[in-house]
């Protein structure tokens, strides 16, 4: 069964690209809503360094993407909707289970099963998408849900401040548990399994293996993955210092939510854009020119930075529109590539799928927890490792191809 035969089995394309953005809202929310609350869980978790606090997000992402190299497989092996749903009730016991936490570590654990959880949903949800569409059609439909993952976590922290602000932190855990009640209720009574019986893999060793080394043999998908480990790393950076950059580098820790959120709102035309041009001018050409974009933007705050020649008015504002270009790029590059690595891989979706996501997200967590780490109160580190990552990313788009 190909992608244009299962059209009996689709939702309204609205509900369907409304399911999914919700799918990965649960998952993009867990990301930065937990942002607000840094400061009071480092003074009484890890006084002694409050950088450690950074980790809650390190440790949902490292779960996260531990998670997804197992998520594709199995919904290759039993469907996509029953992979989403037990990702789900992972994900909500985790996140309930933060109640109990008396110390950082328990809490990094809880974090990192959460983590695990969700790599349900944001693997099988994009495999669901390779059942039903393929080629631009689909980078169009990712680019949206795309642009959800993005600017979601950017508006995280203000839903997270005012969930804190009436319930406490642990509040915010509860909404995670809500969350995954109401995307599995969603799923399962609207959507319907979009990968039936018959082209399901076995979890089997030798045809697991198999599938890998297709997969991995593909340029494409090596590329591809390469790449997304770049911007996810540079964008993962960015998130995990971005509490301490606007409240200590730049005096803005009051307003933090309200600036994020509305980074996230100027940098959704990015995922708008490509989704309105993807059909015109192909995937690789917007995702290269955006990698172009960002490794310009990037040069030029850098030298700005480095020779001290801007006045103080004018610190922030500059900071705050490179915050915004880094959403931005990722807005048109995202969704395109995963649309690029997952072209030709019908057959192995899931695995694709899941590889793309494990691999480049393990690979961005060692660009971002260093990067994270080495926060000096300026956003010279993360501009710095910006710079060299879409540089990077532009170069290894030649090997791609449309």
């Amino acid at each position: 069964m190909n992608a244009t035969s299962t059209t009996q089995r689709r939702l309204p394309l609205p509900e369907f690209i409304a399911l999914l953005a919700f799918l990965s809202a649960s998952v993009a929310f867990s990301i930065d809503a937990m942002l607000p609350a840094l400061p009071e869980i480092a003074a009484r978790m890890s006084p002694d360094n409050v950088n450690r606090a950074q980790l809650i997000l390190t440790a949902f992402v490292s779960g996260l993407g531990v998670g997804t190299l197992f998520a594709g497989p199995i919904s290759d092996a039993i469907g996509r909707k029953p992979t989403i749903t037990i990702g789900f009730i992972i994900f909500g016991l985790a996140a309930a289970s933060t109640i109990f936490a008396d110390s950082l570590e328990f809490l990094l654990i809880a974090r990192f099963i959460q983590g695990l959880g969700a790599a349900g949903p944001r693997i099988a949800s994009l495999a669901l998408v390779r059942d039903l569409y393929a080629g631009r059609e689909m980078a169009r439909i990712t680019s949206f849900v795309m642009m959800v993952f993005i600017i979601v976590p950017a508006m995280a922290p203000l839903i997270g401040s005012g969930i804190i602000a009436l319930s406490g932190w642990h509040g915010v855990f509860m909404a995670f548990v809500l969350f995954a009640i109401a995307g599995s209720a969603w799923l399962n009574i609207r959507q319907a399994e979009t990968l039936p019986p018959e082209r399901r893999s076995p979890l089997r060793l030798r045809p697991l293996v198999s599938a890998a080394k297709e997969v991995l043999r593909d340029r494409q998908v090596i590329m591809c993955t390469l790449i997304l480990a770049l911007g996810f790393g540079q964008m993962f950076a960015l998130l995990s210092s971005a509490q301490q950059l606007f409240g200590e580098a730049y005096g803005k820790g009051d307003s933090f939510p309200a600036w994020f959120a509305l980074m996230a709102l100027l940098s959704g035309a990015g995922t708008l854009l490509n989704a309105t041009f993807v059909m015109r001018f192909g995937m690789r050409r917007i995702a290269k020119w955006a990698y172009i974009m960002q490794t310009c933007v990037s040069s030029v705050v850098l030298v700005l930075m480095l020779t001290g020649i801007l006045p103080d008015a004018l610190k922030f504002p500059v900071f705050f529109i490179w915050a915004v270009s880094v959403f931005f790029m990722a807005g048109v590059t995202f969704g395109n590539l995963n649309a690029l690595a997952l072209q030709n891989m019908g057959k192995h979706a899931g695995m694709t799928a899941s590889l793309v996501s494990a691999i480049s997200t393990v690979l961005a967590m060692t660009i971002a927890m260093p990067v994270g780490q080495l926060y000096n109160g300026t956003a010279l580190p993360v501009v710095t490792a910006t710079l060299c990552c879409s540089a990077l990313a532009w170069f290894l788009m030649r090997y791609l191809r449309d």
